[in-house]
């Protein structure tokens, strides 16, 4: 195995913490990745890693060699992109993580616009509504929602979505219409587990919390769309659950003229890590099309 080769194994192994951790995240068994390291150790003339029955740790040696070979790895990755030239494209694998509702509807369908714009390239979409450990996972970009946990986290903001109180033309002709956040207290409503059961609106200088206390708590995006799509009730979502829904009329906003708290889309990238070229441009694409998207179900249009 050659030196950069070497160096990409001893990475991930750090990075990931274990042997096996680094070989399926390098779809090679964990023997090549235990054999690799011993080699470069014994090339290097210098133990590199602390090895205990929970995790593998860099020695001090280690961790200087890590902080230099994961820079050598990322400037050679940037060589390559420039060598290609700008029009070249991406080349190797670029694993993402996102909410599994939101990328069914707003990304995965787009995957193919981004793919022919770099045919060498190939992508892992690690799908699920936990937050999950970045590093440990191999996960070069991450697209989260709401309020990064971590102040630390590098991330950039790709766009900002708004908030609306939705429910079926069904439900509402059943129940009726809300005009007032206080007249939510009468309703049926869905609560998405992961967020605050308390409702914040302003209009004006005024604003105004309800307590909601629905019979109904989902803990995954997917079922909340799944419970408003049959008429169980009302709730509150980001616009961007209920884009093509909304557009057509088969769920509606209330309460239009209360305001509730937009939601920000984040790109986050490993902590500890150059952010990739191929992050950085997947970054910049879920950007545009989250654009194109606020454009296209714009009133004025």
């Amino acid at each position: 195995m050659d030196r950069y080769q070497s160096m990409v194994t001893f990475v991930r192994v750090v990075e990931t913490g274990s042997f096996s951790a680094a070989a399926r995240q390098l779809n090679v068994g964990q023997p090549a990745v235990s054999k690799t390291i011993a080699q470069l150790e014994n090339r290097l003339q210098v133990s590199l890693l602390i090895r205990s029955t929970h995790k593998l740790a860099p020695t001090e040696a280690g961790q200087r060699f890590y902080e230099r070979a994961s820079a050598a790895i990322r400037e050679a990755d940037e060589a390559e992109l420039a060598a290609r030239g700008a029009g070249a494209g991406l080349s190797g694998c670029l694993r993402i993580s996102a909410a599994t509702t939101f990328a069914r509807l707003h990304i995965v369908p787009k995957l193919p616009r981004f793919l022919a714009l770099h045919p060498e390239l190939e992508v892992d979409v690690v799908l699920d509504d936990r937050i999950i450990d970045l590093v440990a996972e191999g996960i070069d970009i991450s697209l989260r929602m709401g309020n990064l946990p971590d102040s630390a986290a590098v991330a950039r903001k790709v766009a900002t979505g708004g908030r609306s109180v939705l429910a079926t033309p069904a439900y509402l002709a059943r129940a009726g219409e809300p005009r007032t956040p206080a007249d939510l207290a009468a309703h049926e409503t869905l609560v998405y587990s992961q967020l605050a059961s308390v409702w914040s609106f302003t209009r004006d200088a005024t604003e105004v919390s309800v307590a909601v206390h629905g019979r109904v708590r989902l803990s995954a995006a997917e079922g909340l769309r799944a419970a408003v799509l049959a008429d169980m009730g009302l709730t509150i979502a980001s616009d961007w659950m209920f884009a093509g829904e909304i557009a057509s009329g088969a769920v509606r906003r209330v309460l239009t003229d209360w305001t509730l708290p937009t939601i920000d889309l984040w790109a986050v990238f490993p902590t500890g890590r150059l952010i990739s070229a191929k992050a950085r441009q997947f970054a910049g694409f879920v950007e545009t099309i989250m654009a194109e998207s606020a454009a296209a179900h714009s009133p004025a249009e």
